[in-house]
């Protein structure tokens, strides 16, 4: 009996430190950095009671803490990504990071204004022998 409160009790608390992404999505910046600064003196915490021999409820949360480490950097990322796609929006230029990716030989295409340019000689012969037209009656 007590081994299985032990996992109940285990569970309940590793939920209870689970973050969830949606939540972090209505934070504001400042609360997200603080919330992964605290996130991250807990795995420095757990890891350092890995190495003394710490209980086993604290090494099974080293990996609920490390995900949500990662998740509270995916969702600030994430914000800062929109907040320059708004920024940039209509402009010429934007950061690469932000343009399509595409393939390595669409990025290098000609763009169809560049294939529409035509050079000096080219517009001197086409004004020279421009193309005839037949009119035909019937």
């Amino acid at each position: 009996e007590t081994r299985d409160t032990g996992v109940v009790v285990l569970r309940f608390l590793i939920l209870k430190m689970k973050v969830k992404a949606h939540e972090l999505r209505t934070k504001r910046k400042e609360e997200l950095l603080k919330q992964l600064q605290d996130l991250k003196t807990e795995l420095a915490q757990l890891r350092v009671a890995k190495q003394t021999g710490g209980a086993a409820s604290k090494l099974c949360k080293i990996k609920v803490v490390r995900r949500s480490v990662a998740r509270v950097l995916t969702v600030l990322n994430q914000k800062e990504m929109n907040a320059l796609r708004k920024l940039y929006k209509g402009k010429k230029w934007k950061p690469l990071r932000l343009r399509k990716k595409l393939t390595r030989a669409k990025r290098r295409e000609l763009k169809p204004w560049e294939k529409a340019l035509k050079t000096k000689k080219t517009i001197r012969r086409r004004k020279m022998f421009p193309p005839r037209i037949y009119g035909l009656t019937l």
